[in-house]
């Protein structure tokens, strides 16, 4: 099952819980082997739904890009687009209408902006964390929250690869 991400920035990540420990004591006694085995799938396979802030929201986003295009190249962050990004963040962070598609045509290379972007995301929380405090060192203001950061960014991917 894959990642969905939802408008608001939320995503379904598939869950795996564990499987209990079948013993003599504890097994289920069905006529239907073939239904039993199925229900246990089942109940074995779940849903969670993420926000941004919440624990494994970062990687769940990195792995949500990363299934938008399996065969992209590795990541690489170039300064032009470092800087770049840094500008279109703040950009729709202080924006009062939030607007993400206009704040992306203001720029010169999306693709490196794009890069830069995912290169935050995939190191994870601290990555994020740092960057957001890049951002307020370079453009003024206090540092955008880490979940906040993390929606932007996503809703950014997500407009760079319609």
């Amino acid at each position: 099952m894959d990642i969905v991400r939802n408008a608001d920035g939320t995503l379904v990540v598939p869950v795996q819980h564990e499987r209990p420990d079948v013993t003599e004591n504890n097994t289920d006694i069905s006529s239907n082997a073939a239904e039993t085995a199925a229900t246990r799938t089942d109940a074995l396979l779940s849903t969670r739904v993420l926000h941004p802030g919440e624990g494994g929201y970062d990687e769940a986003l990195a792995e949500w890009d990363l299934q938008q295009n399996p065969g992209r190249e590795p990541v690489i962050s170039t300064a032009t687009g470092r800087e770049q990004a840094m500008t279109l963040v703040h950009a729709i962070a202080t924006s009062p209408d939030h607007a993400v598609a206009s704040a992306i045509e203001t720029l010169q290379d999306p693709k490196a902006s794009g890069e830069a972007l995912r290169f935050v995301l995939i190191g994870g929380v601290h990555s994020v964390e740092a960057f957001a405090t890049e951002v307020a060192e370079a453009k003024g203001g206090d540092p955008i929250p880490a979940h906040q950061m993390t929606k932007i960014i996503g809703e950014v991917l997500a407009k760079l690869d319609e």
